[in-house]
């Protein structure tokens, strides 16, 4: 009879947590699912809650199959963890005795049952599982993931009836708020650096309006000269904007990997053809070294792929003296260890980005100038907004202070790596390198027939 009524109220609770569409809210489904789990430990033992896959062994004897809401459970988006104690000052007695599909994938959990603290090590999320097992309410805690891709969980720890054999429980939900806390910190972030680094230009077009508006009105020659600063600090205010909106898109979607597939040496050809006229403008040669086309093919977005490239081109430029070159060569089919490895036994060099997990192969692209170079010591700030090295100009269009910040976060998104070399006047040479499509399997090695091609 108690079962049987236990049954029915479930059944309620997932009926009245339908809306009129017949479709269950996230909300509502884990409120469902946990009301249900609670029930399955009020009944005496007899409908223990099983782990969710039927491979795995039911938690207790007297029961073979799972109960029917076990599937709901398992169908929550969200990790949900059943964790289990017997007494305050066993700290290594915490156990999950169930988890749901979500919770084994982002845990990474192989068994239906076993220590806590192996899958979860954070102390305030275990604190938070001890505040709902022996304090008897409910408590949370804010899940850190450290590593290239900052993700941010919230831990829901919720107590449950005693067991029979008088264990503790509580049921354990982990919900990602990686993109709340990314868009927070976005807003945040462009009206800090909006607001300071706006104010310099406007201070300046003000004073130049004031002096127009006074006894340089019918001045002419004042008048264009003053007018002409005014465009250069418009321009620059509109690059800065444009820079600030593009990284802010950046971050909020850095942590979902892009899916699709670029061929990297047509990417590059592309942005050596657009910037040839600047260059030539300088007085600089733009020399590719690519393989054919087909022969590195990279997983990405291409439109951010083309930034990359462009922003470290572009910012080559600015820095090589009129008859200097920049180069462009790209490398197919190198392992991790090979595409970090030091081209020059003299320069200093730095990692400015590391992916976590190393993947089979890469494509490396590596963008020279031949500048003033850069003294060690500046190499860890560069990927920093709005770091410049003081000394050093960089001709007539100076940058934001953004581009190799917006380059460090695309390369994160795209799980590869950003590293520099430098020899004060030598130069300096950046590398990027993305992972291949297939794991670079199909990726042949030959260059294209020519060598060094030159874009003037």
């Amino acid at each position: 009879m108690t079962v049987a009524l236990a049954v029915a109220g479930a059944a309620a609770t997932v009926i009245v947590a339908l809306g009129a569409g017949g479709e269950l809210s996230l909300p509502a489904a884990i409120g469902a699912a946990i009301l249900v789990v609670g029930l399955g430990w009020l009944i005496g033992g007899r409908a223990a809650v099983p782990a969710a896959r039927d491979d795995q062994p039911a938690l207790e004897p007297g029961r073979s199959e799972p109960p029917p809401y076990a599937s709901l459970v398992d169908a929550l988006p969200d990790p949900v963890l059943v964790i289990a104690a017997h007494e305050p000052d066993d700290l290594a007695g915490r156990r999950f005795v169930l988890v749901n599909e979500a919770a084994r994938d982002f845990l990474r959990i192989q068994n239906s049952t076993g220590l806590l603290v192996t899958v979860i090590r954070d102390p305030e999320v275990l604190e938070a599982v001890d505040v709902a097992l022996f304090g008897d309410r409910c408590a949370e805690a804010i899940y850190e993931m450290g590593g290239a891709q900052d993700r941010v969980w919230r831990a829901s720890a919720k107590p449950l009836e005693t067991a029979p054999n008088g264990d503790r429980r509580a049921m354990l939900v982990l919900r990602d708020e990686t993109d709340i806390r990314r868009a927070e910190r976005t807003r945040a972030d462009f009206l800090a650096n909006a607001s300071h680094e706006l104010r310099t230009p406007l201070a300046s077009l003000s004073g130049f309006i004031e002096t127009l508006r006074g006894h340089a009105r019918t001045d002419e020659k004042v008048r264009d000269r003053f007018l002409g600063i005014m465009q250069a600090q418009a321009e620059r205010m509109a690059r800065l904007i444009d820079d600030l909106l593009s990284l802010s898109r950046i971050e909020l979607n850095e942590h979902i990997a892009p899916q699709g597939e670029v061929d990297l040496a047509l990417a590059a050809r592309d942005v050596a053809d657009a910037l040839g006229p600047l260059a030539a403008d300088k007085g600089v040669r733009i020399e590719t070294d690519l393989p054919e086309p087909g022969r590195a093919i990279g997983v990405g977005d291409r439109d951010q792929i083309v930034q990359v490239i462009q922003n470290l081109v572009d910012n080559a430029l600015k820095y090589s003296p009129p008859g200097g070159a920049v180069r462009v060569a790209l490398e197919s089919g190198l392992t991790a260890e090979a595409a970090q490895a030091p081209r020059a036994a003299d320069a200093a060099r730095m990692s400015l980005l590391t992916p976590d997990h190393a993947q089979d192969l890469y494509g490396v692209l590596r963008i020279s100038d031949s500048g003033p170079g850069l003294a060690r010591e500046h190499l860890p700030r560069l990927t920093e907004r709005f770091y410049r090295v003081e000394g050093q100009k960089s001709g007539e269009r100076s940058g934001t202070g953004l581009g190799l910040a917006i380059v460090k976060h695309i390369m994160n998104r795209h799980r590869g790596g950003f590293a520099v070399e430098s020899a004060q006047g030598a130069g300096a040479t950046f590398s990027v390198y993305f992972p291949l499509a297939n794991g670079g399997a199909a990726e042949a090695r030959p260059r294209a027939p020519g060598g060094v091609t030159k874009v003037s």
